[in-house]
């Protein structure tokens, strides 16, 4: 609960197209919390695409995708999620590419009372992922190999049998008790990491769910408070 999780990750070569590689973190239940990055495979030589989501509460339908400034396949990149009471915050090689701030204060859920897991997979997804599902998977192609190296993980431990209320309170900072997610200069990014993130989003991005308004007629209420 809070902290930061990293891995590396070495995507599917050549004709990935279907496949989808996902580095996620999810709690457990009906009203589950969940952090996503979907790599999402391409033909050969066409770019890998990230698709990012967050579920507060059991709801998702919060994705963005963006294109990636190397090639995802031909070495291995970090991916981390930092994970505390005011954002979370998506990381490629340390740049960020995506923010969720805590709103609570304009009555919207952030996900704080839940432990989460972390988990990885590969997976045949081709009714979506390759160019709205027109391009299927390739049997023949097979096996389809995402490598993975330096998982670093930095955060509170919950114990299964424990309640989730008293986890939150364990891994909150509290009197003499600090934990280093914590720290003011956590809470929100810095002014170089705010310049990355509005870099990523005006060259990187290709979907943001905030303006797509066949989907939603209505600005979801976060897009509206967002700063990013």
């Amino acid at each position: 609960m809070f902290g930061k999780v990293s891995i590396q990750i070495k995507l599917v070569e050549g004709d990935s197209a279907g496949t989808v590689t996902a580095f996620y973190m999810s709690s457990d239940g009906p009203n589950h919390n969940e952090f996503d990055f979907e790599f999402l495979g391409n033909t050969t030589g066409e770019p890998y695409l990230v698709q990012t989501n967050i579920y507060v509460n059991g709801v998702g339908n919060r994705e963005q995708r963006l294109n990636l400034w190397f090639d995802p396949t031909k070495d291995f990149h970090s991916y981390s999620f930092l994970w505390n009471q005011r954002q979370v915050v998506f990381l490629v090689d340390e740049t960020p590419v995506r923010v969720h701030t805590n709103m609570e204060k304009h009555g919207l859920p952030f996900p704080k009372d839940q432990p989460m897991g972390v988990y990885s997979s590969i997976w045949n997804a081709d009714d979506w992922a390759t160019q709205g599902g027109r391009v299927k998977t390739d049997w023949s192609h097979a096996p389809f190999i995402a490598s993975y190296k330096g998982f670093e993980i930095d955060a509170c431990e919950c114990p299964i049998a424990v309640a989730a209320d008293d986890n939150a309170k364990r891994c909150s900072s509290s009197g003499e008790k600090r934990y280093w997610w914590d720290e003011p200069t956590l809470a929100e990014l810095n002014l170089h990491q705010s310049h990355q993130l509005l870099w990523v989003r005006a060259n990187h991005m290709v979907y943001d769910y905030c303006t797509d308004s066949a989907r939603f007629p209505v600005t979801p209420v976060e897009c509206q408070h967002h700063r990013h």
